[in-house]
C-alpha cells in the first residue's frame, strides 16, 4: 500500500487547447477507500488511467510514496486495475483466472490456493471455480474480474474503474457490502470509479466530487449531502438534488422574492455584500405550511409523486421549480397556494456555484 500523491497534474488530447483533467495536486491516503464521483465525461477514468500508467499525463509528477512513477509504466507500479467490463482468459475456469496473477508473480501454491479461496468465498464464487470463465454470463465474469484485481493482498493500489456496470442490479448491494469486508481485510487502497451515488455514498470513507476535469469537494459522504460546498455537489448527491432558488440580499437579510427567509451568515470572517445570491435547500429540509406562520414564501403546487414511504411535492416559486420532500399522504392540491419554510442551519448561500455562506436565524427563531 502506498500514499498516491499528484502533483500538479493534468491531462489534455488536444495539446493543451482543452483540459480532459484540469492541473491538480491531490493525495489518495494508503489504506482508505474512495469513490471518485461525478458524470460521464468529467475526467473519472482520464484521472484513473494516469494513476495506473495507462496514460502519461500532460503535465505534472505523480508519487507513490516518495517515489516518483510518472514515466513508469503500468507494470512497474504493482497496482491493480478492474474495469468497465470482464477482461479474462476466457478458456481457464475461474479458479484459474483467479490464481493467474499470483502464479504470475511466482506466489507460493499455497498461499495461491489459499488466496483464491479467501478472494471466492468473499465473492460468492465458491461453486464456479472449476467452470471455464466464457460459460458464465456477463455479469458472473465481471465478478471473476474483481476477484483477480483484489486477489493480491501486496498492491500499492487497486483501481475500479465502474466495476459493476454489467452486474445485475439484485447483486449490486451484495458486492458492493462484500468490496467493503474485502478492503477492511486487506487494507488495500482503493479508488472506485462511479457516475452512481449510491455505489460511491455506500461504498467509500472518502468521497471525491469531480466535474469538468476538476475536483469541486472531497469529504465523508454524510458531509457532502449535509454541507455540500458547490453548487453541482448539492445537486448531482441526493435523490432528487438540492433545490436551488434565486435571493438576493438586502442589508444583513436573505431575501427570497418579498419574502424575508433568514440572516446572513457568511462562512469566512469577512461580511457578505449585498447583491444577488443563490439559496440551496435539501427537500428534505423544506418545511411546508399554512398561510398563517410568518414569514414564509409562497409557492405554487404543481404536482405530488407518491413514492409509497413518503411523497414528493413539487411547487413553483416564481417560475423557478422546488421539491419538498413530505411525509406520504400529503393533503396539498394541484394549484393551491402554500407557504416555504427552510431551516436556517440547512440552508447555504451561494455565489458563483460556490458556498459563501449560510441562513441564520430571523427575529431569534430556529427556523426562516
Amino acid at each position: 500500500m502506498a500514499d498516491i500523491r499528484l502533483e500538479g497534474v493534468g491531462h489534455s488530447y488536444d495539446g493543451g487547447q482543452t483540459w480532459a483533467l484540469k492541473p491538480m495536486t491531490w493525495t489518495w491516503q494508503s489504506s482508505r477507500a474512495y469513490a471518485l464521483l461525478g458524470p460521464s465525461g468529467c475526467g473519472k477514468t482520464t484521472l484513473l488511467n494516469i494513476i495506473s500508467g495507462l496514460l502519461t499525463p500532460t503535465v505534472g509528477r505523480i508519487f507513490f510514496d516518495d517515489r516518483d512513477v510518472t514515466d513508469v509504466p503500468t507494470s512497474g507500479r504493482n497496482i491493480a486495475q478492474v474495469f468497465q467490463f470482464p477482461v479474462l482468459y476466457e478458456e481457464m475456469s475461474v479458479y484459474d483466472n483467479l490464481a493467474f496473477p499470483l502464479r504470475n508473480r511466482k506466489y507460493p501454491k499455497k498461499e495461491i490456493d489459499e488466496r483464491v479461496r479467501q478472494v471466492s468465498r468473499l465473492l460468492g464464487l465458491d461453486h464456479l471455480l472449476g467452470r471455464r470463465s466464457r460459460r458464465l454470463d456477463a455479469g458472473r465474469q465481471q465478478i471473476v474480474s474483481l476477484g483477480r484485481g483484489l486477489v493480491r493482498s501486496q498492491v500499492a493500489a487497486v483501481l475500479l474503474d465502474e466495476p459493476l456496470t454489467v452486474v445485475d442490479p439484485a447483486l449490486k448491494w451484495t458486492l458492493r457490502s462484500k468490496l467493503k469486508e474485502i478492503h477492511r481485510d486487506t487494507g488495500h487502497t482503493l479508488v472506485y470509479v462511479t457516475h452512481d451515488q449510491t455505489e460511491a455514498l455506500t461504498f467509500a470513507d472518502e468521497v471525491v466530487v469531480l466535474n469538468d476535469g476538476a475536483i469541486v469537494q472531497a469529504g465523508e459522504p454524510a458531509e457532502l449531502f449535509l454541507s455540500p460546498a458547490h453548487e453541482f455537489v448539492g445537486h448531482f448527491i441526493g435523490s432528487p438534488g438540492m433545490n436551488m432558488l434565486p435571493a438576493e440580499i438586502v442589508g444583513d437579510v436573505v431575501r427570497v422574492g418579498q419574502a424575508d427567509v433568514g440572516l446572513v451568515h457568511a462562512d469566512d470572517a469577512d461580511e457578505l455584500p449585498p447583491g444577488p445570491v443563490r439559496i440551496g435547500v435539501r427537500p428534505e429540509f423544506v418545511e411546508i405550511t399554512g398561510a398563517g406562520r410568518s414569514p414564509g414564501v409562497p409557492a405554487t403546487v404543481t404536482g405530488i409523486d407518491r413514492m409509497g414511504a413518503y411523497d414528493l411535492v413539487h411547487a413553483r416559486v416564481g417560475e423557478h421549480p422546488l421539491i419538498a420532500r413530505t411525509e406520504a399522504g400529503a393533503p396539498y392540491q394541484l394549484d393551491s397556494v402554500e407557504f416555504l419554510h427552510f431551516p436556517a442551519d440547512r440552508t447555504f448561500l451561494f455565489r458563483d456555484e460556490v458556498r459563501c455562506g449560510s441562513l441564520a436565524p430571523l427575529n431569534g427563531r430556529g427556523t426562516a
